[in-house]
């Protein structure tokens, strides 16, 4: 903790992030997990498996987030993309074989992403500072108690009596949403000059405008990289 009290040289403050050294250090131990234990596993999880096996379980556990999206447009009053979001379920569900097909896409029902901590946003919480959460990354004040509520309301993660069941589909969900987003983190790897600034600034702007899109009842799409529970 102590040797990451300091920022880099030449990094200035952000006025969102008061409490920058203490989160560059919760970036550094996520950083060093994905290092030596995601990112290993994920390429095993590569390697082992197609890439259509691969597909289907990303399209499952995306079929599955989309009915909190549908839930969440609700509460915002996007009533129209809370209906279509399920659609979607039901048409990938019945369809698509267990939601492990994306027949709703091509049958023009977009996805949508939408999330307690958006919701909050878009009944008027403010954001409060910039936060790195172990294990989670990016965040702020609101979107932690969002994430809270994400994992109260998530049946997969909280209601599923067994144990050992419910640890391995937790457990596949972090893996998947890791490989989700594995050529676009080696992107990152290769362009940012400071990688947690850089994330910092996205997720803020990207944030914003997901809440501004929802105020307007305007559909926002995914974003490139998702997190265990989008």
């Amino acid at each position: 903790m102590t040797a990451c009290s300091s920022l880099p040289t030449g990094t200035e403050r952000s006025p969102a992030d008061p409490w920058e050294p203490f989160n560059r250090s919760i970036f550094s131990f996520n950083e060093g997990l994905d290092d030596y234990v995601l990112k290993p596993i994920t390429e095993g999880y590569r390697f082992v498996l197609p890439k259509l096996v691969r597909e289907g379980i990303s399209n499952f556990f995306s079929n599955y987030r989309d009915i909190y999206t549908a839930l969440n447009n609700l509460l915002q009053g996007n009533i129209d993309l809370a209906f279509s979001d399920l659609m979607r379920v039901m048409v990938n569900t019945i369809f698509g074989l267990g939601g492990t097909i994306d027949m709703a896409t091509p049958a023009g029902l977009e996805k949508h992403t939408a999330d307690f901590g958006q919701t909050f946003g878009v009944w008027g919480v403010p954001s409060g500072p910039y936060v790195v959460l172990p294990f989670f990354g990016p965040s702020s004040v609101r979107d932690t108690f969002g994430t809270a509520a994400d994992l109260e309301s998530d049946y997969l993660f909280s209601f599923v009596s067994n144990i050992g069941l419910r640890n391995t589909i937790t457990g596949i969900r972090v893996v998947n949403a890791r490989n989700n987003y594995f050529e676009a983190g080696e992107l990152v790897e290769g362009a940012a000059i400071d990688k947690y600034s850089f994330l910092r600034d996205s997720y803020i702007q990207r944030r914003q405008y997901q809440i501004d899109k929802a105020k307007q009842g305007e559909e926002t799409k995914p974003p490139v990289y998702e997190n265990m529970y989008e």
